[in-house]
C-alpha cells in the first residue's frame, strides 16, 4: 500500500526527531487509508470542515476590508502553513504534520478578531481561541462527533500561542518540533502580513518603521521573512535539535517590530474604532444566547449527544463560530427594528 510506503520513507529520510506518523495516536482507534498517513488524513480533515471554510470572512486585523488584498482569517492561516512547511522541509521534520497543526490552529478564532476574543474572556468563561480550536476539532464538528485527529496535531494546535511568553517556555510547548515550528510560524507570518495591511491602509507609512528593525531584518516583507526563517533552520541545527529557536538578536529585533506594531497599529484610533464596534456586537450577542441558549441552532442535538451543555459554552461555541458578516446580520435581526410595511 501507499501508505506504507511513505510511513517507511520517512524513517529512511526525515530527521531521527521528526515525528513519523507510523507511531501517531488517535483517541478513537479506526482503519487506516491506503493511501494517506495520518497526519495527512488529519490536514485533509480540518480542510475539508465548515470550521476552516468560516475562515475566509473572519477579522485578522482590519474588519470587513472593501479592498480584495487584506488579509483574512484564511489568509493568515496560509501563509502560516506556507512558512512552517518551509521551515519543517529544511530541518527534514514531518510537513505533513507540519501543515495539518497550521491548518487547524487558529479554527476557534471569534469573528472580528482579539476584540471578540476578549469580549468572550470578559464573559468569565475559559475562552482562549487556542483552547476553542482544539473544542472545534475534538467536538464541535463533524455534527457534534469531533474529527477524532491525532494527540500530536491537537496538541500542536492547543499549543500554538505564544504571545509574549519566552522562546522556550517550560509548561507551554509543543511535543513535537513540529508544533513548535508552528508556534514561531504564527508570530513570524503576522508580524509581516499585519505590517504590510498597515502600510497598505496608510495608517502607518515605511519611514515610520524603526531604523534599527529594518536594519536587523530586511526592508521588505519577503527580506524580512527570508532573515528570520534562515535564523530559525540554522540556528535550530547549531542547537542540535533541541528546540526550534533562532539568534538572539534577531528574535530581539522580531519582537521590537511586533511591540512596534501593537503601539502603532494594532492599538491605533482608526483600528480600535472598529474593533470596538466588533466588541460591542459580540458582547450582545454572547449576553442574548447565554439567556436564550435554545435558539442556538445545534443546541438540542448537541444536548441530546453529549447529555449535558451548559448554556454559557453553547452561547461562546455559537458566537465563537460565526463570522464576521453572519455576527453583523444576526445582530441586526435580533436588535434592529424592522420598518412596517404599508400594505
Amino acid at each position: 500500500m501507499i501508505r506504507k510506503q511513505l510511513e517507511q520513507l520517512e524513517y529512511e529520510y526525515l530527521h531521527p526527531k521528526a515525528s513519523k506518523s507510523k507511531e501517531a495516536k488517535r483517541d478513537i482507534q479506526e482503519k487506516e487509508c491506503d493511501i494517506r498517513t495520518k497526519f495527512q488524513r488529519d490536514r485533509d480533515r480540518i480542510i475539508h470542515s465548515k470550521a476552516f471554510r468560516r475562515l475566509k470572512h473572519k477579522t485578522q486585523v482590519f474588519m470587513s476590508p472593501e479592498g480584495d488584498h487584506y488579509r483574512t482569517r484564511m489568509t493568515h492561516t496560509l501563509e502560516v502553513s506556507q512558512i512552517a512547511r518551509t521551515i519543517a522541509k529544511a530541518l527534514k521534520l514531518n510537513e505533513d504534520l507540519t501543515e495539518a497543526i497550521a491548518m487547524g490552529h487558529d479554527l476557534g478564532h471569534t469573528p472580528f478578531g482579539h476584540a471578540g476574543e476578549f469580549i468572550l474572556k470578559e464573559g468569565k468563561t475559559s475562552y482562549h481561541h487556542a483552547k476553542q480550536s482544539l473544542r472545534v476539532v475534538e467536538k464541535l464538528e463533524n455534527d457534534g462527533d469531533g474529527l477524532n485527529l491525532t494527540q500530536e496535531v491537537k496538541d500542536g494546535i492547543l499549543k500554538h500561542s505564544k504571545g509574549k511568553s519566552p522562546l522556550i517556555a517550560k509548561g507551554n510547548m509543543p511535543q513535537t518540533l513540529e508544533g513548535e515550528i508552528v508556534r514561531l510560524a504564527d508570530k513570524i507570518a503576522y508580524i509581516n502580513h499585519d505590517l504590510e495591511d498597515a502600510l497598505r491602509a496608510k495608517i502607518i507609512y515605511k519611514y515610520d518603521i524603526p531604523k534599527e528593525i529594518i536594519n536587523k531584518l530586511g526592508e521588505t516583507k519577503s527580506e524580512r521573512i527570508k532573515t528570520i526563517v534562515n535564523s530559525v533552520i540554522n540556528t535550530t541545527i547549531e542547537n542540535d535539535y533541541k528546540h526550534i529557536v533562532m539568534e538572539e538578536d534577531i528574535y530581539k529585533a522580531m519582537y521590537s517590530l511586533r511591540d512596534w506594531l501593537f503601539e502603532n497599529v494594532y492599538l491605533s484610533k482608526p483600528v480600535v474604532k472598529e474593533l470596538e464596534k466588533g466588541k460591542g456586537i459580540v458582547k450582545a450577542l454572547y449576553e442574548y444566547y447565554v439567556e436564550n441558549y435554545e435558539e442556538i441552532p445545534f443546541y438540542k442535538k448537541f444536548l441530546e449527544k453529549w447529555g449535558q451543555y451548559n448554556p454559557q459554552q453553547a452561547a461562546v461555541d455559537y458566537v465563537a463560530g460565526m463570522t464576521d458578516r453572519f455576527a453583523i446580520k444576526t445582530y441586526e435581526k435580533i436588535f434592529i427594528p424592522k420598518a412596517w410595511a404599508i400594505l
